[in-house]
């Protein structure tokens, strides 16, 4: 065993610079499907940090579709339901189109379905007394460098107009996991707004507390069938699920993000592939030595899959690193500008662990074809071959 291993290790550095382009480009493949797979992992937090007890009720068309305030008396009715909230989304932004957050219209109680969301008594009180008044996360208040009693302006797009808002309170997540770039302020505002227009009081959606989260399908069904043959009919789901159709316009990119990954393994497999299949060619004489000496097929096998392994797992090793170094620099930005979608995004071990695995299963897979060509090669054709 120890020749062997001596043997890998010297046929693995014997041409240097072919081993060194190998592991650079896997390390490259390596670092691409990292930061894939850490994309993935975010976007799964974000949407696995939703709580069992809150349902949301948008309308069943679309969740652009505005709901009548006439209704929450009637799902605050339904057996299970412990309290029900209004949300409607703004739309706008904050000095420029390109710096997007997101911004919701509440009502007062919003905030008490989310005890994720830390904020103090006394800034719950501020912002409550004060009627455009603003509560902000922690992120997106030290994004523009906010602090309370600052005075913005939000310029609507789906509300038309320059909305002046008051920033009473700066919330903070009870877990890594909580969004905390998100901006509440009053409803009401809204609602003035859509009175003026001769609209009425709508709302976005509802959120609806439930009190034994096993009960969520039959809460569900029961608040849908209360206007099922109405004018505007409604859709109740979970949290999670209202997240997955909010974030559904990022289907297509997800499922890109999922071939890509694909994409990168199968290139470290022809990268080993060639690598490899050139390595064997060079040594088929080498390798009718071998079995002359007494070297077996096991051998051989040992021999040309532990040198594509070892290959394999320094690129893998490699990428791994300068992955975790890139993901670490960027993460916090990401966080900071995309915390809605990912709130947490960290390359986690268990992706390392996957990316190393996987490379150096290509490399094993790739090196089977030269392993049953030397394995079968007999010493007499092996010895006939020189150059």
């Amino acid at each position: 065993m120890p020749q062997i291993l001596l043997l890998m290790a010297k046929n693995g550095l014997r041409n240097k610079l072919r081993t060194l382009l190998t592991v650079a480009v896997i390390a490259v493949a390596v670092i691409a499907y990292s930061f894939l797979q850490t994309v993935l992992v975010a976007y799964n937090i974000g949407v696995e940090a939703s709580s069992d007890n809150r349902l949301v009720t948008r309308h069943r068309v679309s969740l652009f579709n505005l709901l009548p305030v006439s209704q929450k008396e009637k799902i605050a009715a339904v057996p299970g339901v412990t309290q029900v909230n209004q949300g409607i989304w703004f739309g706008g932004y904050y000095k420029d189109p390109k710096q997007f957050f997101g911004q919701i219209a509440v009502s007062p109680e919003y905030l008490d379905l989310y005890p994720e969301f830390q904020l103090s008594a006394e800034q719950r009180q501020a912002w409550l007394a004060e009627r455009r008044g603003a509560v902000v996360g922690r992120k997106l208040a030290e994004r523009f460098g906010w602090k309370l009693e600052d005075r913005i302006v939000l310029t609507g797009t789906i509300f038309s107009g320059d909305w002046e808002l008051i920033i009473k309170g700066i919330y903070t997540g009870r877990e890594r996991s909580t969004d905390e770039t998100a901006m509440f302020f009053h409803w009401r505002l809204i609602d003035e707004r859509l009175q003026a227009a001769g609209v009425g009081s709508q709302v976005g959606w509802w959120v609806v507390g439930v009190q034994d989260p096993s009960r969520n399908a039959e809460v569900s069904d029961a608040v849908d069938a209360l206007f099922i043959n109405s004018s505007n009919p409604t859709l109740t789901e979970t949290e999670k699920e209202f997240n997955k159709s909010f974030l559904s316009m990022m289907g297509s990119i997800l499922t890109i993000i999922q071939v890509a990954s694909g994409i990168v393994i199968g290139i470290i497999l022809l990268i080993m592939a060639n690598t490899m299949m050139m390595a064997a060619r060079e040594r088929i004489t080498e390798y009718g030595v071998l079995k002359t000496l007494g070297f077996r097929a096991s051998h051989l096998t040992l021999l040309i899959g532990g040198e594509a392994a070892v290959i394999s797992f320094l690129g893998a090793a490699a990428g791994c690193v300068l992955a975790f170094g890139l993901v670490a620099v960027m993460g916090a930005r990401i966080e900071e500008l995309m915390g809605s979608i990912f709130p947490v995004f960290e390359l986690r071990g268990v992706t390392i662990a996957v990316s190393i695995g996987l490379a150096m299963l290509a490399g094993l897979a790739a090196s089977s074809v030269p392993i049953v060509r030397a394995a079968r090669l007999s010493i007499v054709d092996s010895l006939r071959r020189v150059g």
